[in-house]
């Protein structure tokens, strides 16, 4: 089933900032898609080449595809982006990779959740001034969940955020843009999962969250951070080819696939954001990032 023609959205842009390759597609795909089906401009920035990710498709987990890691997830993200419809650029960090233990090792010399955070972030001032997009997303202070590269992307995305628009700031870095509206992901909320549980219990099958929710402790007031969910049903189908073209790390037995996507259209048919910034007035709740935003026509 094809998705519906959409009124056109053209000149409005949209940039994502996400930590490796296969964030894009785990995080906002569906509503990636739609807006690209809209004709707006969608972005993605991919802070670190994922070189240290460990390989979660037991069906990749070959040396062959250890040994050129790289290259294997460059070649993924290109698959993806072009899933998507949408456009990219590598900020070029290198993975901290996932530290075990107790105590935890130290991060690798030179990765990225170890930089300096004002340095980091000028190469996406950079692309900020030089994409100038209206709309900006990234993961909340806690990194969606607490890998250090997802934090270290929060860290620098806010930074680039409010350093944009400060000619002041950064001057290399091209003429000042202010983005309008920052937004944090919040698509991997509980209610969300708690929903999706039940729904399978009452269609009789096997639900994949039932260990996780028994962990998962309730936090009203972090859930009622939502503000703003985008419908985008009718893209899921397009978010799970993009996800599976990330072969190293979704596994297409796993539980990413686990609940039949009619189901999640029924109860769950969006992909939820909270609205941190706005230099426009916009009454919350919303369904659209681009609430009270107008195309610029650049």
């Amino acid at each position: 089933m094809s998705a519906p023609q959409q009124p056109s959205r053209e000149g409005l842009r949209l940039m994502h900032v996400h930590a490796h390759p296969d964030d894009e597609s785990s995080k906002g795909a569906a509503s990636t898609a739609k807006y690209v089906a809209e004709g707006v401009d969608v972005h993605v920035v991919t802070c670190t080449g994922g070189e240290r990710g460990s390989i979660l498709n037991p069906n990749m987990d070959r040396p062959d595809i250890l040994e050129n890691i790289t290259e294997v997830r460059r070649q993924e993200m290109e698959r993806a982006r072009d899933i998507l419809g949408v456009s990219q650029d590598w900020l070029g960090f290198v993975d901290s990779g996932w530290p075990e233990g107790d105590p935890k090792p130290p991060l690798p010399d030179g990765c990225f959740a170890q930089l300096d955070v004002e340095e980091a972030a000028a190469p996406l001032v950079a692309l900020i001034r030089s994409l100038r997009p209206h709309v900006l997303t990234t993961y909340d202070e806690r990194g969606g969940y607490p890998h250090p590269d997802h934090i270290m992307c929060h860290k620098i995305s806010v930074h680039a955020f409010e350093a944009a628009g400060d000619p002041g700031r950064y001057p290399e870095a091209g003429e000042p843009w202010q983005p309008q509206k920052l937004y944090y992901h919040h698509s991997f909320n509980r209610p969300r999962m708690q929903a999706l549980h039940d729904a399978m219990l009452e269609h009789g099958l096997e639900s994949p969250w039932g260990e996780r929710l028994k962990e998962w402790k309730p936090e009203p007031e972090w859930d009622a951070r939502i503000t703003t969910k985008v419908p985008c049903a009718d893209y899921f189908g397009v978010r799970d080819q993009a996800l599976l073209a990330h072969a190293t790390q979704i596994d297409p037995d796993g539980h990413w696939f686990a609940i039949p996507r009619e189901i999640q259209a029924e109860i769950w048919p969006t992909e939820d954001f909270e609205r941190v910034v706005s230099h426009v007035d916009a009454e919350l709740p919303e369904d659209d990032l681009f609430a009270g935003i107008e195309p610029d026509g650049r």
